[in-house]
């Protein structure tokens, strides 16, 4: 995995992240503050795809925008474009997990054209607060005001979620405490477990929240009109997106693949041979709908010919 800055469209520095394994790229839309270890079988040369994906704005490395107010959807948006511009991308397979499914389904949104497929990854591309909580039958109404309240006051009390998470000792008892959470299941490996908390916890967790707040704000989305081939993955056990709210957006889609696994949120930590299997099979269904486009679409004319007058007709002549 390689680190490298690039230059989003307000001028924002964001470090990009890639791997240079052969195969088709994929552009990855991170969970919120998330980093590659996340991901463990899709840094590994055997998942057969070159991934490109980026830290959000202010955490780990990226800059901080100089309007502060440049963290909503769209920018995160220009963020992803600025990755696949850098790498001279135009068009790939994109794939998200958590807040990156709303990027991701955003992105295909606004530019369908540099979309070939999605891969959403437990989450949902809008409305982000109603999604929590859900498999608890707690009304949304509710359930909204619960954890939109909540984050507002972790925001506030931010400096003594800083002064509590920054010295937490991260070790294989803390890995395993987490996988015992309830966010958590055991299942991932408990080392790799204890690497992503031992940078996670690090966090900025003012700057955190304040994001999470930025992209909560969307509302839930609409995805009719998408018309490339989409898999959403969700996690029976998820209490942050529920099965039923990951799935129910891409219901009426005419090219939406569903499979539920037996995982938390943190589903590609607990499940990685299911993400690449998913991925492998969506980009040959992929190449699939693109190989039958080309076919059904009309023979390009020769330039040529439209140099070339109609044949006159008898009566043209005549006219003339």
């Amino acid at each position: 995995m390689h680190e490298h800055d690039v230059t989003s469209s307000d001028g924002t520095r964001i470090r990009g992240w890639r791997t240079d394994h052969p195969g088709p790229p994929v552009l990855l839309c991170p969970g919120l503050g998330t980093m590659p270890e996340v991901w463990p079988a899709l840094l590994l040369p055997s998942a057969g795809v070159r991934v490109l994906s980026w830290y959000h704005r202010g955490t780990m490395g990226s800059e901080r925008p100089k309007d502060p107010s440049r963290i909503e959807l769209a920018d995160h948006v220009a963020d992803a474009l600025a990755v696949m511009d850098a790498a001279g991308i135009r068009r790939c397979v994109v794939m998200g997990w958590s807040v990156g499914v709303m990027v991701a389904a955003e992105l295909a949104r606004r530019h369908p054209e540099r979309v070939s497929g999605l891969l959403f990854t437990a989450g949902v591309p809008g409305d982000l607060f109603g999604a929590m909580l859900s498999s608890f039958g707690i009304p949304s109404v509710v359930r909204r005001a619960i954890t939109l309240g909540g984050t507002h006051a972790l925001r506030a009390l931010s400096p003594l979620v800083d002064a509590i998470l920054h010295r937490v000792p991260v070790n294989t008892l803390t890995a395993t405490i987490a996988q015992h959470s309830g966010l958590m299941l055991p299942g991932a490996d408990t080392q790799v477990i204890a690497s992503v908390l031992e940078r996670f916890l690090q966090h900025d967790w003012r700057w955190y929240f304040t994001l999470a707040l930025a992209v909560g704000s969307v509302p839930a989305r609409e995805l009719h009109g998408i018309t490339c081939p989409v898999t959403v993955l969700a996690g029976k056990y998820d209490v942050l997106a529920s099965p039923d709210k990951a799935t129910k957006p891409v219901a009426m889609l005419p090219q939406a693949r569903v499979r539920i696994v037996p995982t938390s949120h943190f589903l590609p930590l607990e499940a990685p041979d299911a993400v690449i299997e998913e991925l492998l099979l969506l980009l040959r269904r992929v190449r699939a709908v693109e190989r039958a486009r080309e076919l059904a679409r009309p023979p390009a004319r020769d330039p040529i010919d439209a140099l070339i007058p109609p044949p006159l007709t008898y009566g043209s002549r005549l006219r003339s």
